[in-house]
């Protein structure tokens, strides 16, 4: 009975420990396909991956910003930023997609992953590249002052003590006014404005004495809408505008940063400025 029992045991033990080894080789197989996982998921979290896996960019822009970006007569977006955004996502191996909206609207967006990309002449700030990641820069831009054609009263920022100045919502126009002008020169009320023709339309009309833009923005505006304004002094400052995305996105900004200079190396980038300014851009 004692044998009997001890051999039942041993037998016991056995299938214990076979079970036990399954259970082992199972895990295995489990930590592994967990480590598979993971690795995906690392993968799927490279975002530049993503856009080439998805065929398409997401881009978000103005569209009411002639000549930088606006929907032409086949309600296409067209323009200056359009051009480069097109000529990028053919170089990244994909597809553009456009997503127009209020410049203010745009960072929002990008943060809630509804855009990959702002190409719309964001200007590349400290401030803003604590929350945004920027390529190199694709335009460098002079901002002069712009007042009414009979205008003489105003030629320098000093001059805006006291009056009203319009500026785009959102911009670094705005941050610059606000910041830099105000604590300077002395009072003077901002005017906010969600898109650049509002801002010249009320100048125009003289519900504001002032804005400030640069000189490229200027005529295509001017010439469609007869307005009669005139800019005036010398630049108060210059900005160069990049590509943004998400924060924490080497492998996209590094290929952005292979288009562009791809761009400028072969040609195209000069081809592009001259057929919307032109002119060869600065060096």
């Amino acid at each position: 009975m004692n044998k009997t029992y001890g051999s039942k045991t041993r037998k016991g033990w056995s299938l214990t420990a076979i079970l036990l080894m399954t259970v082992l080789v199972l895990s295995a197989c489990g930590s592994k396909a967990t480590d598979n996982g993971s690795t995906n998921g690392a993968q799927a979290s490279n975002e530049l991956e993503q856009i080439k896996s998805a065929g398409v960019i997401k881009v978000g822009m103005m569209g009411t910003y002639a000549p930088y970006n606006f929907l032409n007569d086949k309600k296409e977006m067209d323009g200056y930023d359009a051009d480069i955004a097109r000529e990028v996502a053919k170089r990244l191996g994909v597809k553009v997609e456009f997503v127009s909206q209020e410049f203010s609207g745009l960072t929002p967006s990008l943060q809630a992953k509804k855009l990959d990309a702002i190409i719309s002449q964001m200007t590349i700030t400290d401030d803003r590249k604590k929350v945004l990641d920027f390529s190199d820069p694709y335009i460098t831009n002079q901002v002069k002052i712009i007042v009414k054609e009979d205008n003489n009263d105003i030629t320098k920022l000093e001059d805006f003590k006291g009056k009203t100045i319009g500026v785009g919502l959102g911009t670094n126009d705005e941050t610059y006014l606000r910041n830099e002008v105000l604590p300077k020169v002395g009072e003077f009320t901002i005017k906010t404005y969600d898109d650049v023709i509002s801002s010249l339309k009320d100048l125009n009309a003289g519900r504001i004495d002032a804005t400030i833009n640069n000189m490229y923005a200027l005529k295509p505006i001017v010439d469609a809408n007869g307005l009669s304004i005139k800019a005036v002094g010398e630049p108060i400052k210059s900005d160069q505008a990049g590509i943004a995305v998400r924060k924490d996105n080497p492998e996209l900004v590094a290929a952005l940063n292979d288009a562009l200079k791809g761009m400028k190396d072969d040609g195209t980038y000069n081809t592009i400025f001259k057929k919307w300014f032109g002119e060869e851009p600065a060096q």
